[in-house]
């Protein structure tokens, strides 16, 4: 038994506020096609969260989520510059071929999606320590924390990240 749009809370929302945040999104962003798709994904954060019955102020509601929706726009759109950036600079030789760069791509945001979420001092831990390799040591005199501090930021990323339902199960 299917209930009905009308019924629908997901719905109801969609339809009373889709067009209003389409619009904000459109004056954030410049770009119709771009805020069409950070309005979806906003939407796709309702449907996620599971909580539309208890949304007392949609377009605060809706604003905070796409807040979230555009920043993480912002930082991937940035970590993409930085990777092309990157390989301007290198000879044409050394760079990688198209499928090598799409791979990359691809791993920097599966792995942008995974840290989505974390404080940014726990992010920042975690990736100096898996992609500089530095030691606590170092991280904690490069952030000015103590080492157990940032024992405590690897622990708290590691278990975002094993609990996420992205990371890959065996």
């Amino acid at each position: 038994m299917s209930s009905s749009p009308a019924a629908d809370p997901v719905h109801a929302l969609y339809v009373n506020h889709h067009a209003w945040l389409h619009g904000w999104l459109l004056r954030k962003l410049g770009n119709t096609h771009q805020a069409a798709d950070l309005a979806q994904d906003t939407f796709v954060r309702v449907i996620v969260a599971e909580q539309v019955h208890a949304i007392r102020e949609p377009r605060a509601y809706l604003t905070t989520l796409a807040q979230r929706v555009l920043y993480n726009f912002w930082r991937r759109r940035e970590l993409e510059q930085a990777w092309l950036d990157a390989l301007a600079s290198l000879p044409e030789e050394v760079a990688p071929s198209p499928e090598d760069y799409a791979l990359v791509r691809e791993a920097v945001e599966a792995l942008d999606l995974w840290l989505d979420g974390l404080p940014p001092k726990v992010r920042q831990v975690f990736l100096l320590r898996r992609l500089d390799d530095m030691k606590h040591a170092e991280i904690a005199e490069v952030m000015a924390v103590s080492i157990t501090t940032v024992e405590r930021y690897m622990k708290q990323a590691l278990v975002h990240l094993y609990q996420s339902p992205m990371w890959p199960r065996d």
